[in-house]
């Protein structure tokens, strides 16, 4: 295995052991406190679309968050995969909508919910360092997605972590897209990525 690799899978085991004993101890308070600081902190377009996720596992859930902006008026999305290689496609969708549980149990908005493109996307993640880098699982999915859409507009990208999945350095290529910002229970952390 490559050097680089196994340093991923290293980390990969070390953070989910750290993400698994924060889920342990903050439960639900951890979703109410990201909830609470809200995205007005990444000064999002007025009427942008901000792309969920559905947590699994120890994931931290970012629904209560979603809530809160639907409540509030914004427009919500969730990303629905497409296959092995390719980017996320995002699907409307609104706290109480229907959905399907798809691979690895992630619930997706259903087939006919209308395709729409996001201007936030939060970014599920095993790690993350003050440079924005994310350690995901190694499917590639956000990654591609987020090159994909960076490369025909503006886009914020924001991942939504436990304060104990901070590490100090990602292992890193030229291929992985580093996040505007870091939202944890408490509260958002800047990278220094420009947005232009």
């Amino acid at each position: 295995m490559e050097p680089l690799l196994e340093a991923k899978a290293r980390l990969r085991a070390a953070a989910k052991r750290a993400r698994a004993a924060a889920f342990a101890r903050q439960g639900t308070n951890a979703a109410a406190r990201l909830a609470d600081h809200g995205l007005a902190f990444a000064d999002p377009p007025r009427d942008g679309v901000v792309s969920g996720f559905s947590a699994i596992g120890e994931e931290i859930d970012p629904f209560r968050l979603l809530a809160r902006l639907a409540r509030d008026g914004g427009r919500i999305c969730l990303p629905v995969m497409q296959g092995k290689g390719l980017p996320l496609l995002f699907k409307s969708w609104r706290p109480g909508d229907p959905t399907k549980a798809a691979v690895w149990g992630i619930n997706e908005p259903l087939a006919s919910a209308p395709a729409v493109e996001p201007d936030v996307l939060l970014v599920p993640l095993l790690a993350f360092d003050a440079l924005g880098y994310r350690l995901g699982y190694g499917g590639g999915f956000y990654d591609r997605t987020i090159a994909e859409l960076r490369g025909h507009k503006p886009v914020i990208t924001i991942g939504v972590a436990f304060d104990e999945q901070r590490v100090d350095s990602v292992p890193h290529t030229s291929y992985d897209q580093r996040l505007d910002w870091v939202l944890t229970p408490s509260g958002p952390a800047f990278t220094g990525v420009s947005r232009s």
